[in-house]
Formats: C-alpha cells, sequence, structure tokens
C-alpha cells in the first residue's frame, strides 16, 4: 500500500473534498473521456448538451456543499487546484444565465442548472454513497456517453470500473510498503529509520528529491496561508444559517491578552481552536484549502502544525516536512483499511483520522519513538470512534467548525500522552482503525452526511 503525500493533502477549494472537489474532478474526467476516442462515438455525431445526475450524499446535501456549483464549473473546464476561489461565484452566475458550458479544447455545450442537473433523493447508486453519472446528448436528446463515478473521500474519484478494483501491490515499487500499523512500526524497528524518514524514501523511489520538497513546503505553505485568510475573515457564512465567523475575533482578543500579567491557563488550547477554526471558516466560504484529509477535517493538521511552531519552537522546514509526512503515513493506513469519508463512515472517519494524523505528527516532532507514535494516533481515534456527520442544513459549518477545534486539542493531548508513555498500550492502531470501520458499516445512513438525522434535524429553523 502507497498513497503519496502529496496525494492525501491536495490543495483546492471549500466547502467539502468529496461534494466540492470530488465532483469538479469528475466533470474533469467526464470531459477528457468526451473529447477522446475510446468510446463508440457513430460516425456524424455532435454532441451538444450535457447532462449530470447526483445520488446518495450527494443529492442530500449538494446544495449545502455548493455541488451544483462544482459540477457545473467542472463542466466548464475549472479545476480545484487551479480555479480563483473569488471568480467561481461571477462564472457560475454566467453558466446559469446562458444554460451555456465552455471548457477549453471542446465546442461548448448546453447545459441547464435546472433542467440538467439531477438529484436523486431515491436508492443510491451502488459501490459508495457519493456516487454521480455524467452523460453527453446528441440533437435529438440521445444519450451517446454515459459515464459513473464516485467520489470517494479526500477529493478522490473512482470509476465505476475503478470502484471495485484491489489498489495496486507496491512492495516491489517502495522500500517500505507498509499496510498497517503494525507492519509500519515493524519496518521501522528493524530498520531503524523514522516513520518520517521511510515515508520519504517511499516517495522519493518514484521522483526527484528537491521537486519532492518544494511540494511538501508548498502544502504547507497553503496551509498556513489558509490560517492567515481565516484569521483576516470577517462577516456571515453562506448558506442561510447566518454563522459568524468568529477565529479573527478571537485571535484578536488571545493577543490583546498576551500584554498582561494575569497567565491565561488554557492559552494553547484556545488558540488551536482558533487556527482550526480559521480554516474551516474559511473552507465554508469556499475559499482555497488543503485536505487533511478531507475538507471538512481540514483545520485539525494544520492548527497542531501552528501550535508546534508558536508553543514547541518547531519552525524549520524541516519540521514541518517531519510533521506532514509522519502524518500522512497514517493517513494512508486510515484510507487503505477504512475510509476518511464522512458519507461512507460518519466523521470519526474525517475529524478523527485528522487528529489521529495531527497527533503522530505532534508526537514525531517532540521526539516520540514509533510506538509512541502509533500510541499517539490510537488515542486519538479510538476518541472519535462513532461519531456521525450529520450537518445542519446540509452546510460543513455546524458543527464542523468547532469540531476541528477540539479534535486539534484532542490530537496535542494524544501525543503528550503518548509520548510520556513507553509506547505500549491495549488498543493497537490498527484494532482501533478496524473499529472504526465496523462503526461505520453498522451506522445508520442517516447519521452519514445526509442532513437526514442528529443535529441537522433537531436544530430549530434559523
Amino acid at each position: 500500500m502507497f498513497l503519496s503525500v502529496l496525494d492525501l493533502y491536495k490543495i483546492g477549494i471549500g466547502p467539502s473534498s468529496s461534494h466540492t472537489m470530488g465532483p469538479m474532478v469528475a466533470a474533469q474526467r467526464f470531459l477528457a473521456e468526451l473529447a477522446g476516442d475510446n468510446w463508440p462515438r457513430p460516425t456524424g455525431t455532435q454532441i451538444v448538451r450535457l447532462r449530470a445526475h447526483l445520488y446518495g450524499s450527494l443529492a442530500f446535501t449538494g446544495i449545502g456543499h455548493a455541488t451544483d456549483r462544482a459540477v457545473a464549473l467542472g463542466l466548464d473546464g475549472a479545476t480545484p487546484e487551479t480555479i480563483d476561489p473569488d471568480s467561481m461565484g461571477d462564472r457560475f452566475d454566467t453558466i446559469k444565465k446562458t444554460k451555456r458550458v465552455n471548457p477549453p479544447d471542446h465546442p461548448g455545450y448546453d447545459f441547464s442548472l435546472s433542467e440538467d442537473l439531477m438529484f436523486n433523493r431515491g436508492e443510491p447508486l451502488p459501490h459508495h454513497p457519493n456516487g454521480m453519472a455524467f452523460e453527453a446528448l446528441d440533437a435529438d436528446d440521445r444519450i451517446m456517453l454515459r459515464r459513473i463515478y464516485y467520489s470517494v473521500g479526500g477529493g478522490f474519484v473512482r470509476s465505476e470500473d475503478e470502484i471495485n478494483q484491489p489498489e495496486p501491490d507496491m512492495a516491489e515499487d517502495v522500500p517500505f510498503p507498509f499496510e498497517n500499523a503494525t507492519q509500519m512500526v515493524e519496518m521501522a524497528r528493524r530498520s531503524g529509520k523514522s516513520i518520517a524518514r521511510m515515508k520519504r524514501e517511499n516517495e522519493v523511489q518514484s521522483g526527484g528529491l528537491a521537486n519532492f520538497d518544494a511540494g511538501l513546503d508548498a502544502i504547507w505553505d497553503a496551509m498556513e496561508a489558509c490560517i492567515d485568510r481565516g484569521l483576516q475573515g470577517e462577516g456571515i457564512l453562506p448558506g442561510g444559517l447566518k454563522v459568524k465567523r468568529r477565529a479573527g475575533t478571537l485571535a484578536g482578543k488571545l493577543g490583546a491578552e498576551r500584554g498582561v500579567n494575569t497567565p491565561n491557563p488554557v492559552e494553547a488550547n484556545e488558540w488551536l481552536a482558533t487556527y482550526a477554526m480559521a480554516v474551516n471558516e474559511e473552507n465554508a466560504a469556499g475559499g482555497r484549502v488543503v485536505t487533511a484529509p478531507t475538507n471538512g477535517a481540514a483545520g485539525v493538521v494544520p492548527a497542531v502544525m501552528k501550535y508546534a511552531k508558536m508553543f514547541l519552537g518547531k519552525v524549520s522546514p524541516d519540521d514541518a516536512r517531519q510533521y506532514l509526512l509522519t502524518s500522512a503515513a497514517i493517513g494512508g493506513i486510515i484510507k487503505h483499511n477504512a475510509s476518511i469519508s464522512g458519507a461512507e463512515v460518519g466523521c470519526q472517519g474525517e475529524v478523527g483520522s485528522a487528529s489521529a494524523m495531527a497527533a503522530a505528527g505532534l508526537a514525531a516532532l517532540m521526539g516520540g519513538t514509533p510506538e509512541q507514535i502509533e500510541n499517539a494516533a490510537e488515542i486519538a481515534l479510538e476518541h472519535h470512534l462513532g461519531m456521525t456527520c450529520d450537518p445542519v442544513a446540509g452546510l460543513v459549518q455546524v458543527p464542523c467548525i468547532e469540531r476541528n477545534g477540539v479534535a486539534a486539542v484532542k490530537a496535542v493531548v494524544a501525543a503528550s500522552l503518548a509520548v510520556r508513555g513507553d509506547g505500549e498500550h491495549v488498543v493497537p492502531l490498527d484494532a482501533c482503525i478496524e473499529t472504526m470501520r465496523q462503526t461505520g458499516a453498522d451506522m445508520s445512513t442517516k447519521y452519514k452526511e445526509t442532513s437526514l438525522g442528529g443535529l441537522a434535524v433537531n436544530v430549530p429553523d434559523c
């Protein structure tokens, strides 16, 4: 099993990796296939119209997650990593007004949001709750090409052919092909290398060192920039819940308190929560964000690294690289053996995974052994087991924003407990990950990013 840190941490846009970035990527993939020669295009056929169907969680919470905008912009040629967040609103308005998409290197197609984007709230597609289908039609409204894709969490997209295919065996391609935490710790023990070093050697095997370090640095720069933008944000978040942006106000109050004589015993925790909320407020506003491992959980990993800089003096580029490599090793194991998708296993797979990743990364920066790092991840994940995903009004705001702040605090506590111990503990990380997978499988669909249960139905109308 090998998942690159550069794939796990993807620079994109808010508010959701699975419901915004994934559909935009799927639309791009459909355009690429439409332009290619790998489908039986009848002679003389001219595609004049595109259509999209959303199923499962995408249908139930798509409007709140801006899935409609993501699909339209994706069919217009936009990609999550390159689109300017400030231009999305005007570009989407143009598509709505003209009922046309004009992707580069294509002739342009009819696409009406009211007629060609369908929210199918009946039976979901098989294989995954986040299913979607794209269709290309000729002048007689005949479907010439239809493709199904699944947004499986963290911005990852699988086609209908790919969804059930096993991941390729990387045993011969990387020096440390660990598939679970037990193997990871054992390989570290035998080799005498840190988890970050093993992860780095796996990464470098397939690319140049200079380019890889530049990629890691770009990830952290994007995370830190997201914190900074979030701290500057003001006003009300979009979507109708009238949620106020609070991170900037909180940071201002904390900054003012630093100049007084009375110490604040919970200052570090308050900064942690503020940093995490800054990221998730920026995400909720549709800004530039890094999947960590998803957009809904994007605040935890950056907040804990920012904490390490502010309170532990971990300010060098190598510190950030070690943190990202270690946390990504844990994230890859969780994704491989369970899920990072809220629509599949609930928020335990998103915020729970993020907290485990951040705890592992921080434990590494604190000088933890591989055993202690594994323990830190287990502690953080264990105390998120069973967490539901029940976004109010289908928006990534309540309870998501504050939940990231609390999960960041949990990550720091987990790292502290683990590093002060000897690495021995009752519940292995692998058992915790398997428990999370089983819990998600048993969890009612209404608690898995559908807004059909939990807070989503018990919060009074605003």
